[in-house]
């Protein structure tokens, strides 16, 4: 894969994860489907880590966690390995947000209110503007 080829897959999945945001930041606050917009924020920070990696050429990045897309980022990028500790937040809204099993009791739409979905949102911008900054 060429350089420009690579840069070019990495600024769709950085598109799709913006997108992703505003379907998030939608969810909250006019629908106010706050396990929705919490799961779609993990999404959009998920799909800007990985747009990192595909913009240095990678062919496949595995996993959804946005946790260990920071740790694996380590070698080329110790700036954002360092973004793991707030980050690492989101992988709470991957599973539970969107599964009754995921939860010890009731509905994903009953346990995450306005307070989660405005952290959630804010994490996934960063995630987004830290992806944003390493684009040449």
């Amino acid at each position: 894969m060429t350089d420009e080829t690579a840069v070019r897959e990495g600024r769709r999945w950085l598109r799709q994860a913006e997108e992703d945001l505003d379907a998030a930041r939608q969810s909250a606050d006019l629908l106010g489907k706050h396990y929705l917009a919490c799961f779609l924020a993990q999404q959009a920070a998920e799909k800007a880590l990985k747009a990192i990696f595909f913009a240095r050429g990678a062919v496949a990045v595995r996993g959804h966690s946005v946790a260990e897309l920071c740790t694996a980022a380590e070698p080329f990028d110790p700036p954002l390995a360092a973004m793991r500790p707030r980050l690492a937040k989101l992988d709470r809204y991957y599973i539970p947000t969107r599964y009754p099993n995921g939860l010890s009791g009731g509905h994903p739409f009953e346990a995450f209110d306005a307070r989660d979905s405005a952290d959630a949102v804010a994490l996934a911008a960063e995630a987004i503007d830290a992806a944003r900054d390493r684009f040449p």
